[in-house]
């Protein structure tokens, strides 16, 4: 079996690939600048855009399964050249955003919600995994970390249960070479509820800093990362954020049920990432 792995200068895409290659399974590294992968020995890289159309034949040539990306531009055209090429089973990396009440509502969400009911309206296998906030959103605190500096956050009670990427990798890993768990959807969750108050904690200690963290407005944190962040992500950020303030994130079993072992804690990212965050 050849599974496309979309995305694959990602840190979940590139997980994967590596995950799939080393226990022998056919694995093909997609992106929209292949030359620029860097990949185990043996990988064969492939042009796939998915904002191209043009791309996508060449890419999905002799593939049965693919880990996709949530863009959703052109995803019918995906899908299409995806059955035209014979492909079996496709991994959605989607996103918890999707169970909001109204998702198609929410910036964040929106997105992930239109490539998952394109992929559940074609004849294609389709599994969905939906994470919840990434381990790795901690590096957006990691100047200020360095530095000693208070991180900003506008909401510092909000609670999330952050997930180590390597974990998402390896659920997918499992539910593109096992079939028994193919055709469902799972909520993946850290192993814990923590505020972003505590993460910031935490990737202070294991790093030695003397950080801490500072409350302002959703003005000042809108400002401060406009460079960056587009307006109406930004508001979907801070809703989020205000919904759930003071209140435990979920924490689901999926992880562990796809893995076969817990999922990776945060503190335990915080050390394994504490270079990024160290002075």
């Amino acid at each position: 079996m050849l599974t496309l792995v979309t995305g694959s200068r990602g840190r979940v895409g590139s997980a994967l690939v590596t995950l799939l290659h080393r226990d022998g399974h056919g694995v093909r590294a997609g992106s929209r600048n292949p030359g620029e992968l860097p990949l185990p020995g043996g990988v064969p890289s492939v042009l796939c855009d998915l904002g191209d159309p043009g791309t996508f034949a060449a890419a999905l040539e002799g593939v049965d399964a693919v880990f996709l990306y949530a863009e959703p531009s052109h995803v019918d055209e995906f899908l299409t050249a995806a059955q035209t090429a014979g492909v079996a089973h496709i991994v959605l990396l989607s996103s918890s955003s999707v169970l909001d009440p109204d998702p198609g509502a929410n910036p964040i969400a929106a997105s992930h919600h239109a490539v998952e009911q394109a992929l559940i309206a074609s004849p294609l296998t389709t599994t969905l995994l939906r994470p919840g906030a990434f381990a790795g959103n901690a590096y957006q605190w990691s100047e200020s970390i360095r530095s000693g500096r208070p991180v900003e956050l506008p909401y510092p009670n909000s609670g999330t249960s952050p997930i180590d990427e390597a974990d998402i990798a390896e659920a997918a890993r499992a539910v593109l070479t096992d079939i028994r768990l193919r055709g469902t959807a799972y909520h993946l969750t850290g192993p814990e509820s923590l505020t972003a108050a505590e993460q910031v904690g935490l990737l202070a200690a294991a790093s030695g800093s003397s950080a801490a963290f500072r409350t302002v407005s959703r003005a000042a944190w809108k400002d401060a990362v406009s460079p960056f962040v587009p307006e109406e992500i930004a508001e979907g950020l801070l809703d989020h954020w205000a919904a759930t303030d003071g209140a435990a994130a979920e924490v689901t079993g999926e992880t562990e049920k796809l893995t076969g072992r817990p999922a990776r804690t945060f503190a335990a990212w915080a050390a394994d990432h504490a270079a990024a965050f160290r002075a």
